[in-house]
């Protein structure tokens, strides 16, 4: 297979490394580009639909981006060589766009069941009026669309061997992309941190709902285009 990186999966990397180190400069000029692309959830005031598209090209630091562009890179070269440009672009849009639906319905949760009672909460900065804070409800990364190509490369390739730290041996992508999963799960329903966790399973949900649309359609039970 071509190692090269097909223009897809080259463009993504390119254009959220600039729009990582764009959100940089423009903060030093006083411009809060993530508030701005950042996905808001959809009852606070500085939501827009757009933001669905804008927050997979935001990220949260150095690390975040690295690990996102390096999977996109080591994965999405090889799905987008298999499907071709424009399969692949769609493919990566609806896990991205899927997985902020999902992040948008968890949150729905979490004011209807924790917040709706309250006009403000207590933070690390002190007490926030309610409309204050769910400005603050923001998500942002392409973790998403990064989890469904992790399925996807599980689905096409599910005997590959890969090897993942720490463990010594090499384990079947399919195993891989069940261990991520069941990983998210754990720590969505039980980790108390600002990682959208079921965003990720989103990502990888609508993934598995457009690869099975696409089975079904050509009839043959393959992916390939």
């Amino acid at each position: 297979m071509n190692n090269s990186i097909p223009p897809i999966t080259k463009n993504l990397i390119i254009i959220n490394v600039l729009c990582f180190f764009g959100a940089i400069v423009a903060e030093r000029y006083g411009i809060d580009v993530d508030k701005i692309l950042s996905l808001h959830f959809f009852m606070a005031s500085d939501f827009n639909t757009g933001q669905l598209v804008t927050y997979m090209f935001m990220h949260g630091g150095f690390t975040h981006i690295f690990f996102n562009m390096f999977a996109l890179w080591m994965f999405g070269r090889v799905l987008e060589q298999v499907w071709g440009p424009k399969r692949f672009l769609i493919y990566y849009m609806v896990c991205g766009i899927g997985a902020g639906l999902i992040q948008e319905l968890v949150q729905f949760v979490q004011y209807e069941t924790v917040l709706v009672n309250y006009d403000s909460v207590q933070t690390g900065f002190g007490i926030i009026p309610m409309d204050e804070y769910l400005n603050m409800m923001r998500t942002v990364g392409a973790s998403g669309a990064i989890y469904g190509i992790l399925l996807a490369f599980g689905m096409l390739f599910p005997n590959s061997q890969m090897f993942v730290f720490p463990l010594p041996f090499p384990i079947k992508a399919k195993y891989f992309v069940i261990f991520y999963a069941l990983i998210e799960l754990f720590m969505g329903m039980s980790a108390n941190d600002n990682v959208a966790h079921f965003a990720h399973l989103g990502g990888m949900l609508f993934g598995l709902i457009l690869i099975l649309y696409w089975r079904k359609k050509n009839g043959n039970g393959q992916i390939f285009y």
